[in-house]
């Protein structure tokens, strides 16, 4: 599949490190241009076109924004058309994730963690959706198990994962015939920088049936699945966790 993407257009928010950057490297091994949306890691971004435009020269922009800002979503969505003339790909990866217990939640946390992890997805696939239509493109959302199952102590979190899931199947109706829109939902591979201890990831780890923690390059090889190898999937959520989803 080394170039099972060739002539294709990615969009990768928060592509710029940790999965996101995992799935910007997959997909640009396949073939695929890209161009890596990022928030704060402006230098992560810059170092990561560097290192691929170095294999293919003008494979990949960085391109920053505020997904909480309404009015650039659409804008970034343009931003590709003109840099690269279509669109076929849109990962919607970008997520903040940290608790917030009851008692102690803020409309800004509401704020930040539904805007980012629903409402940016929901506006992004709008604005994407013709570009996507005339390209027989995809959606990916990147969701996470606990929009199946709740995390404790994150009572905001976990629903805006368990919206973008629905988000998922509803815009698979909504887009078909001509946009396939899909979700990846990890299980323990990436934790946060802050919120838990070590205590906490070890129990989330536990719960797992492989009993291990999973990779970012698990989530790619998914991700690369989806954009490469499933004309004839749509509406589907792929857990990638371990089992922790099979695991009562």
């Amino acid at each position: 599949m080394e170039q099972s993407l060739h002539d294709k257009v990615v969009l990768i928010t928060g592509g710029a490190r940790r999965v996101g950057a995992a799935i910007t490297r997959k997909l640009h091994a396949a073939g695929a241009s890209v161009v890596v949306h990022y928030h704060r890691s402006a230098q992560e971004a810059q170092d990561l076109a560097a290192e691929l435009n170095a294999r293919r020269p003008g494979s990949v922009t960085p391109l920053g924004g505020d997904l909480l800002k309404v009015p650039l979503l659409a804008a970034l969505i343009e931003a590709t058309i003109a840099r690269h003339g279509h669109l076929d790909i849109l990962v919607n990866n970008a997520s903040t994730f940290y608790p917030t217990r009851v008692g102690e939640i803020t409309e800004a946390h509401w704020e930040d963690l539904m805007g980012t992890n629903l409402r940016a997805p929901l506006f992004l696939s709008q604005a994407a959706a013709p570009h996507l239509a005339a390209r027989n493109g995809l959606i990916l959302n990147i969701a996470d198990i606990h929009g199946l199952r709740p995390l404790r102590h994150h009572p905001v979190y976990s629903p805006a994962k368990a919206g973008l899931i629905m988000l998922t199947q509803s815009l698979a109706r909504e887009l078909a015939p001509h946009v396939r829109v899909n979700a990846v939902a990890p299980g323990p591979v990436e934790f946060p920088d802050r919120g838990l201890t070590e205590e906490m990831k070890q129990a989330i780890i536990d719960k797992t049936l492989l009993k291990r923690r999973g990779s970012p390059e698990d989530i790619a090889r998914a991700a690369l699945f989806f954009a490469a190898e499933a004309p004839y999937v749509t509406g589907q959520i792929l857990a990638v966790d371990g089992g922790r989803s099979a695991n009562a």
